[in-house]
């Protein structure tokens, strides 16, 4: 969505409980936000008239890899919140690292909004969870590989990943 101005406006007029996720585009900037479908349809309540979308994707084009290990089921962000965020980075893919190989809780500090780590949780979650995006494929491929085996579930899920790059993403997808 590209009027972010009439997006805060109306996110302040959203019912008391409710939440919309909206992530600012950390490429383009300049009031471009990605939200799901979920937080477009509480957008678009309080509204006159629907928010216009300069771009719409699949929710199921960003895969999301959780891993044999997953925990804290209840704290885990939406999905569509997740992949909003992965968007917003201009990433194809992501991938949950809270715990590592070895089943130890891992820690980061990111530096700034543009690492391709970063901590997610539900609005009002217990647990931090740690995930890790891809903006590329072969960047998927690698990192899995690394740090999950060649023959792991990982390295698996990251060479069936639908598309390349953000641009290929878009291209194949965007509507």
């Amino acid at each position: 969505m590209t009027d972010g101005g009439e997006m805060v406006r109306r996110r302040a007029q959203v019912a008391k409980g409710s939440v919309v996720e909206a992530w600012p585009d950390m490429t383009v900037g300049g009031g471009t936000f990605w939200v799901g479908d979920e937080s477009k349809t509480l957008l678009d309540a309080v509204g006159p008239s629907p928010m216009a979308a300069k771009l719409s994707l699949p929710a199921d084009t960003v895969p999301i890899f959780y891993g044999p290990q997953l925990c804290d089921l209840e704290s885990l962000p939406r999905e569509e919140s997740l992949r909003a965020r992965v968007l917003s980075s201009h990433g194809v893919a992501v991938a949950w690292v809270t715990l590592n190989p070895m089943g130890e809780r891992a820690s980061h500090e990111p530096k700034s909004l543009d690492e391709p780590v970063f901590h997610l949780r539900r609005p009002g979650g217990g647990s931090g969870h740690l995930w890790r995006l891809f903006r590329t494929k072969a960047a998927a491929v690698a990192w899995m590989e690394h740090t999950y085996g060649k023959d792991s579930e990982g390295a698996e899920w990251a060479r069936a990943l639908p598309a390349e790059d953000f641009e290929a993403l878009l291209k194949r997808h965007g509507g």
